[in-house]
């Protein structure tokens, strides 16, 4: 039997790694959350000096190794062997991730990652061009959106540095979305056959059941 594959695709902060968590958990799949790959390699290159506008060799790359570990409901991303999931979460990755995930570099690098996850084993993966790119051909794919408004109270709560205001975030998150919009490569869509979720009035728990619903239906 192939391993099955679940896309959840969507805007910023619109819960797509809590619904792909509860439904890995739910199947007992395997668990990738694309956009921590965006942000640990981001961490990596702020912190050795490295702009958006450079070209990023292979070289500089091949020295980055991430890792993903979930377990007992905790996901843990490792950056080299240093656990920098809190740091990858941080204000500064936030608003420079997207100008580091556009380069076609880095989008390939981590293509390659989460496609070796994929080879023999089940899984539910979340990002935001996953059904478009990534996996295409995914056995069953979602795509999450919401107000604004909402999505940046919701990542008001998540950050570590409560100096930063709300309505910054909520400008961050407006720009962000249209930076991955409009991106000639890999931009941020709905893929023709993703089943679309407005989780703005939604629970947790209500999208879950959406999901599940829908997965269970066919």
């Amino acid at each position: 039997m192939d391993p099955v594959i679940i896309a959840i695709d969507g805007e910023a902060s619109t819960g797509k790694s809590t619904q792909a968590k509860k439904i890995a958990e739910k199947f007992d799949y395997n668990y990738r959350d694309s956009g921590a790959y965006y942000r640990a390699i981001t961490l990596y290159l702020i912190q050795n000096n490295i702009n958006s506008n450079d070209n990023i060799s292979q070289s500089v790359l091949n020295q980055i190794s991430i890792e993903q570990v979930y377990k007992d409901k905790k996901l843990s991303i490792y950056l080299n062997g240093n656990d920098v999931t809190q740091k990858i979460r941080g204000f500064k990755v936030s608003v420079n991730v997207s100008n580091f995930a556009k380069k076609p570099e880095i989008r390939d690098f981590v293509y390659e990652q989460l496609r070796s996850s994929a080879k023999s084993n089940s899984l539910v993966i979340d990002g935001r061009d996953i059904g478009t790119v990534v996996f295409p051909n995914a056995t069953f794919k979602f795509f999450l959106l919401a107000d604004p408004k909402i999505r940046a109270e919701r990542r008001h709560k998540q950050i570590n540095d409560k100096s930063v205001k709300l309505e910054s975030i909520e400008e961050e998150i407006i720009l962000r979305d249209n930076t991955d919009s409009t991106r000639k490569i890999a931009p941020l869509k709905k893929a023709d056959d993703a089943f679309e979720i407005d989780v703005t009035l939604l629970t947790i728990e209500q999208v879950f059941e959406k999901i599940l619903s829908k997965i269970k239906s066919q």
